[in-house]
């Protein structure tokens, strides 16, 4: 670790690793001096956008290049970012990103897309645009995506295929996983509440319900589920990837929609969750992955996706049950300078050397900071923070670590850590009104969503 991090933080080493005293002073001037790296990280990321990969998907920092997704751009880095920009009083670059959209993005294009992340990335960054910003240019790009979306769900059972041609509706990849299907509910809901065309929220609940109906006699669900059949193909059950954010809409969208049948099938998953899930070290509560019908442990492989549950479990409700697994998680992430994409925690060895910028983390510290006011979450967040900083920045943008434990850079910046990364990153110093709970709820890629009086 840098040495700054003993000279900023009142601290205690423990095993190799350095934990932040909850009983630390973290000052109103300390929250503002973090609010504004995180604004300048913001910045420098745009730039580089703007200066090597404008109109494009994303930046790709190390060879100052742009990535495309698919055939056509669709611009996911502006889509995801323009809230953000919005949220940290970055008005010009707001602007900036609005001024593209609009001017540029047209989905009646030769594009065959996978429906799970054009939903989370760019239906869900459009909706909250319109939501903030009123123009209904985003509402009619928002309602004509999702338009060109919905012959995915044209199966025997309503689950949603996971790839559909954005001209001619074909659709492909009948093997979807209860993440990529459940995690269309909040946006498909949402733009069914703004239109008042029910169809968008029925097909989105029929595909997610169908899984929780299918699910084990333990409560769990698998990796993959055959769309036509409604087979399970894969018995493999965790709070990862393919799995982790059906869970979490589940709560979301009865937060967002009043729907009771979500709050029902989320209490039922979340017991399950803690029954099966969860393994209880000296090291903080990790995730274990088991046989959905068994329950049997078949791997102990924990990672940077499954750290988003601390958060989500204090959000609900459980603040002592998310503070055991984010010990867990921000010791995943100081035993190894930043955290891998994946270890294994039973051998305290790293199986995924590699971070992509990814937020779980610091979504979870924000969301205990939030529940709990301990101000040992905002420490955590400091670290996480700086340690992006320090180790990602580049002279263009910023790049994932190809090795978190050598820092070596690789050529990648996804419009996420935009919509998401620096969004957490700034939420958990800023003041609570920047983001009222009882007035928005989080998508899983962190557009925020009006909540209607029910």
């Amino acid at each position: 670790m840098k040495k700054h991090f003993f000279a900023a933080v009142s601290c205690i080493f423990i095993s190799g690793s350095i934990y932040a005293q909850k009983d630390a002073k973290f000052s109103e001037e300390m929250k503002q001096e973090m609010c504004s790296k995180v604004r300048a990280a913001a910045q420098h990321a745009w730039k580089g956008y703007k200066d090597y990969a404008w109109g494009e998907d994303d930046l790709k920092p190390l060879t100052k290049t742009a990535k495309t997704w698919y055939k056509k751009s669709m611009l996911m880095t502006p889509v995801d970012a323009f809230d953000t920009f919005t949220m940290l009083g970055l008005t010009t670059e707001a602007k900036e990103a609005k001024e593209l959209i609009l001017s540029k993005l047209d989905f009646n294009i030769d594009n065959d897309v996978q429906v799970f992340e054009i939903t989370i990335r760019l239906l869900g960054g459009l909706i909250t645009a319109y939501e903030m910003d009123g123009d209904k240019k985003f509402l009619a790009l928002a309602k004509d995506l999702a338009d060109r979306l919905m012959p995915a769900f044209n199966s025997k059972t309503g689950i949603p295929y996971r790839y559909v041609h954005l001209q001619t509706g074909k659709t492909r990849d009948g093997i979807n996983n209860p993440a990529e299907i459940g995690t269309l509910m909040m946006e498909f809901g949402k733009l069914s509440r703004i239109t008042g065309n029910k169809k968008y929220y029925n097909a989105a609940k029929k595909g997610m319900m169908y899984v929780y109906n299918h699910r084990s006699s333990l409560d769990l669900v698998g990796e993959q589920i055959d769309v036509e059949t409604g087979k399970w193909i894969n018995n493999r059950s965790h709070i990862g990837a393919y799995i982790d954010s059906y869970y979490e809409y589940l709560y979301k969208s009865w937060l967002l929609f009043g729907d009771k049948d979500f709050k029902t099938a989320f209490e039922v998953h979340n017991a399950a969750i803690k029954k099966h899930y969860i393994s209880k070290t000296d090291k903080g509560w990790f995730m274990q992955q088991v046989d959905m019908n068994t329950g049997k442990v078949i791997d102990t492989k924990y990672g940077a996706l499954e750290a988003f549950y601390a958060g989500l479990c204090a959000f609900a409700g459980d603040v002592e049950t998310g503070r055991q697994i984010q010990e867990a998680n921000y010791y995943m992430w100081t035993r190894f300078n930043i955290e891998p994409e994946e270890f294994d925690f039973k051998a305290d060895t790293i199986t995924a050397a590699y971070y992509i910028l990814r937020p779980e983390n610091l979504e979870s510290a924000f969301y205990m900071y939030r529940m709990t006011g301990e101000l040992k979450y905002l420490w955590q967040g400091k670290v996480m923070v700086e340690s992006i900083i320090d180790h990602c920045k580049h002279d263009v943008g910023y790049a994932s670590l190809k090795n978190v434990q050598t820092f070596e850079k690789m050529n990648s910046m996804e419009s996420f850590f935009f919509g998401e990364t620096l969004k957490y990153a700034y939420l958990i110093f800023a003041p609570e009104s920047t983001l009222d709970f009882k007035k928005v709820v989080l998508t899983t890629e962190a557009h925020p969503f009006k909540i209607e009086k029910k």
